[in-house]
């Protein structure tokens, strides 16, 4: 039998202080009766002896203190799941909303789901092929990676994420794969793009999708990752897939956290959000990885844009500290018509070692990495070394780099947003690009890559 209080002793935003309570646990959910017989739902945020702080789903607007009713429901937040839950769109909350049927569950999951003992988790190897050059070839993905996405307000991140979404595949094997991709905070239009773009193109088969809008509950915000990630651990390691999550905008999901952080008036940390941002956002970002003798895996695609551009708010930076490396979205390359306008230079997979070469991508792959990137890097100091002193300064050599460096950013990380590149296209066209340069200048590439691969060309 439920307890039932009417012992509400304050309200202050969507948060709601209980009285004399007994035997109520921390994010037990709760039920909010109004005196007209509705019902709001509500989770416990804090218990201090007999006082329980809970948080309202719905917000508190036009509770009467005195004749609401409060019953403790002695659970968590749990996400009903089942094989069918691909090719359905849900609300933050796990609800249909694609006004389709309710979930028949093969059983229920607490959100918050349990840590990955780290002595049985599996070193990830194995190379994901997301049809992005920029990101296969020189910052490649790795199966069980966490490779997060640095924006910034108005650039292309949403196309580059549903672009993804529809690529990615695990080369070499056969084994299932699905996407579950989390949207916080988003606007109505975005959400009919992310939901259009899978239907048209059949990728929602695969996919499931959580849709948080921007005029919904901040708590439900904070669980729509959590739901995402429950679903995806079902699938990995229930039912053997390879799951991609992709969850954006992870700055909207610290705003929400910050805005509940206020509400409870807990000391602020840098910038105004909570100090436990770090350990929040590493509960979100560590549900991702391979497990001993389970066939299925998690790899996480973090998208979050960056306040004002900037690599040092809290966000990107406790962000960078967890994740293994980051894809860094450029304005400046967006503004040439780049797309997907993706800086290679300060990218970094930290894992990309470990998902290429031969067997896995091709043998070519490390020593065209490093002499694409090294080459690019050079070229782009000679172009800056132009600007200032003029291209009269420059050496030969150097306008050489200068001209690779246009044409990489214009082939190489250049291309379609329904162009599906193979990683044996993108490392032909990174071979087409070093064609472009002295012989004697590509000094981190084997002679024997060079004779196999490098096309032939009309001087030297």
């Amino acid at each position: 039998m439920l307890k039932e209080y009417k012992t509400v002793a304050e309200i202050a935003g969507p948060l709601m202080l209980v009285e004399n309570v007994e035997g109520v646990t921390y994010q037990e959910l709760t039920e909010i009766e109004l005196p007209g017989g509705e019902i709001r739902r509500g989770q416990v945020l804090e218990v201090d002896g007999d006082r329980a702080l809970v948080q309202i789903f719905e917000g508190s607007g036009g509770i009467d203190i005195r004749e609401t009713k409060i019953r403790f429901l002695g659970k968590g937040i749990e996400l009903p799941v089942s094989i069918d839950i691909l090719g359905r769109v849900f609300d933050g909350m796990g609800n249909p909303r694609d006004k389709g049927p309710k979930i028949i569950p093969d059983k229920r999951l607490d959100i918050n789901g349990y840590p990955i003992n780290p002595y049985a988790r599996d070193y990830p190897s194995e190379f994901i092929q997301t049809g992005v050059s920029a990101i296969d070839g020189l910052n490649t993905m790795v199966r069980g990676q966490k490779l997060p996405i640095f924006s910034g307000s108005g650039l292309p991140h949403s196309r580059l994420a549903a672009q993804i979404a529809r690529q990615a595949k695990v080369l070499g094997t056969e084994a299932k794969f699905a996407v579950v991709f989390a949207a916080m905070g988003i606007t109505f239009e975005e959400s009919e793009f992310f939901i259009n773009d899978f239907r048209r193109t059949g990728a929602i088969e695969r996919t499931v999708l959580f849709i948080n809008l921007a005029d919904d509950p901040a708590i439900e915000r904070i669980s729509t990752p959590r739901m995402a990630l429950t679903a995806a651990e079902y699938l990995a390691f229930e039912q053997g897939m390879h799951v991609l999550v992709i969850l954006t905008d992870i700055t909207n999901y610290a705003e929400a956290l910050r805005e509940i952080s206020a509400a409870r008036k807990e000391v602020p940390g840098r910038r105004g959000y909570p100090g436990y941002l770090y350990t929040d956002l590493s509960s979100i970002y560590e549900r991702a990885g391979r497990i001993k003798g389970r066939e299925g895996s998690i790899t996480q695609l973090p998208i979050l844009t960056m306040p004002e551009d900037d690599k040092t708010h809290p966000i990107p930076d406790l962000s960078g500290y967890i994740t293994e490396g980051q894809i860094i979205v450029s304005r400046d390359l967006y503004r040439k018509g780049i797309y997907p306008p993706i800086d290679v230079l300060p990218s970094l997979s930290r894992l990309k070692d470990k998902g290429i070469g031969e067997g896995k991508t091709r043998e070519d792959h490390a020593d065209t990495m490093n002499q694409l990137y090294a080459a690019y890097a050079r070229g782009k100091e000679a172009k800056e070394l132009a600007v200032i002193l003029g291209e009269a300064a420059l050496s030969e050599a150097d306008k050489k780099f200068s001209k690779f460096a246009d044409e990489f950013e214009f082939r190489y990380v250049n291309q379609g947003e329904e162009e599906d590149r193979t990683i044996e296209e993108t490392l032909n066209i990174g071979w087409e690009l070093l064609s472009l340069l002295p012989r004697a200048e590509l000094k981190r590439v084997s002679d024997a890559f060079i004779e196999k691969y490098l096309p032939a060309r009309k001087e030297d």
